[in-house]
């Protein structure tokens, strides 16, 4: 990818938006770009080198391996978002990255380049520290569901995140995407994809919403209790 295409990707990302263009030209110098297809893995926590990506277009799931060797879905990353080394620390998760979308593109940047980049860069450094307070604000929200809330309410409260954030509305219902298996959706609310295939099937039965492999339908909002 030469030069001027890594500008206008960096210059549109939210993240880097706040920089003057000649400071995102000489960060250009120093980012790579990958793309990958559905189902590819995009990185290991374990590569030896340490890197910081940027979500450019798509979605991905970041998985994690428990003491059991199960994969365990953590979060689901759209455009804009960052992942790998983010935290800045010394700590390695035993975790991966996987396409979800057709088609995705990411940057990414040496984790010793990327920590010098937001030294020179105050405003840089403050659109940092506002992402990882929403970041850390959404896991709190998560922790809360799982303390006050039951695994029903769990899943409502998902799909209706969901769809506020992908749903399109058509004639009433609102459609999603369906990228998620019932056992993804299951590690994302601490349940077990036997019991959130049981709650899909009483919510379908009781009109609420209909669902397939590749899209879920909510028919009626009123009725996703």
């Amino acid at each position: 990818m030469n030069l001027e295409t890594k500008y206008w990707h960096l210059h549109n990302h939210k993240l880097m938006n706040v920089l003057s263009s000649a400071e995102l030209k000489e960060i250009c110098l120093i980012t790579n770009f990958k793309t990958a297809k559905k189902g590819e893995i995009i990185y290991f926590s374990h590569d030896e080198s340490s890197r910081v990506y940027t979500l450019k277009r798509g979605t991905i799931k970041i998985v994690e391996i428990d003491a059991k060797g199960n994969e365990i879905v953590k979060d689901i990353l759209q455009e804009g978002d960052l992942f790998g080394q983010f935290t800045l620390t010394d700590e390695t998760l035993d975790e991966y990255a996987v396409a979800m979308s057709d088609y995705i593109t990411c940057c990414s940047f040496r984790l010793d380049d990327f920590e010098k980049v937001i030294e020179r860069n105050p405003a840089l450094a403050l659109r940092y520290t506002k992402w990882m307070g929403f970041r850390l604000k959404r896991l709190e929200n998560r922790y809360a569901n799982l303390v006050f809330k039951d695994v029903r309410s769990r899943l409502i409260s998902f799909l209706k995140d969901w769809a506020t954030k992908e749903g399109s509305n058509n004639n009433n219902e609102i459609i999603l995407k369906n990228y998620l298996t019932h056992q993804d959706i299951a590690s994302l609310i601490c349940s077990t994809r036997q019991t959130v295939t049981a709650l899909f099937n009483d919510l379908k039965e009781k009109g609420a919403l209909d669902y397939s492999r590749s899209e879920i339908i909510i028919k009626n909002m009123t009725l996703l209790t």
